[in-house]
């Protein structure tokens, strides 16, 4: 029932409202085929984290789509900006004393249905925010329990669609044995995890799977490769052989919602020494460097 949803503060085609009222035609193609992109951009007390490189990803899934961005990046730290102030009023709170999600989608627009890209139809534009959890410290020491599965997923996965029905049913994989993340692999290479990047620690060196169609290249990206070089740790992007995940020293997971995280278990068998690690404890020691910097 639309009671039982918060009345969380959103934005929807130029007007603010909340996620109970808003409402999107039955006719629009990210409603009908997926037809659309979306970025979650994190907000420390109240500041947009690596805003920048969240636009430009968003610019590189519009084109892949060939939908024409409609706001400017003014437009866009704009709207960003009044949604991190509206949930702020919406806790109660000052925004500097919130962690939020600011989630930021655009389908191709209202047309009838055909799989035929419809010319000259306005984009659907859709904005909400919410809370962002902060893992605690106890619990990043612990670690999350990660299970493996095939990549079954299409060879499009550099575009952050909002088609995420094959990450759905991905990540579903490890819910129903109790885990928090899929590792997936295809023909035997790590590509990524349902929602989250995934780096190998082994003999101090960082390795990930190389930026191409297969991979969601995650804001983390750089981010991790900037850390790793700040604290010495040598970085590597190449292909990384299931084999290799497997007899991990480390495995780390980045997303807008994990920061950094460590898995500790693989399949029911601890990774290392089943807690963080020291590779994880340098690198999440500069995170947080960064986000008091942003």
């Amino acid at each position: 029932m639309s009671n039982d949803i918060p009345a969380l503060p959103c934005y929807l085609n130029g007007e603010f409202s909340n996620v109970r009222d808003a409402k999107v035609s039955v006719l629009d193609r990210g409603f009908i085929f997926g037809d659309g992109v979306y970025e979650v951009v994190p907000a420390y007390e109240g500041r947009p984290f690596r805003f920048e490189e969240h636009m430009a990803r968003l610019d590189r899934s519009l084109a892949e789509l060939r939908i024409a961005n409609p706001m400017d990046r003014a437009g866009w730290r704009e709207l960003v900006d009044q949604l991190i102030a509206a949930y702020a009023k919406y806790a109660g709170k000052k925004p500097e004393e919130t962690n939020q999600l600011v989630y930021l989608q655009v389908s191709r627009g209202v047309a009838m249905r055909d799989h035929v890209m419809p010319p000259d139809i306005a984009p659907t534009v859709f904005a909400m925010v919410n809370r962002l959890y902060i893992y605690t410290p106890e619990e990043r020491s612990r670690g999350v329990d990660c299970y493996t599965a095939d990549d079954f997923r299409w060879k499009k996965a550099h575009i952050k669609s909002i088609s995420l029905v094959a990450a759905v049913l991905a990540r579903q994989v490890s819910a129903d044995q109790g885990g928090n993340e899929t590792i997936m692999f295809r023909d035997g290479w790590l590509s990524e995890a349902a929602a989250s990047n995934v780096w190998v620690v082994k003999d101090g060196m960082v390795l990930g799977p190389p930026k191409d169609n297969l991979v969601l290249e995650g804001i983390r990206y750089g981010l991790l490769e900037e850390l790793c070089g700040r604290a010495g740790v040598p970085f590597e992007l190449r292909r990384v052989a299931r084999e290799e995940v497997l007899g991990a020293d480390e495995i780390l997971l980045t997303s807008a919602t994990k920061e950094i995280l460590p898995c500790t278990r693989l399949d029911g068998r601890p990774v290392g020494n089943g807690r963080a690690g020291p590779i994880y404890e340098k690198l999440f020691a500069g995170y947080q460097q960064a986000k008091r910097s942003s």
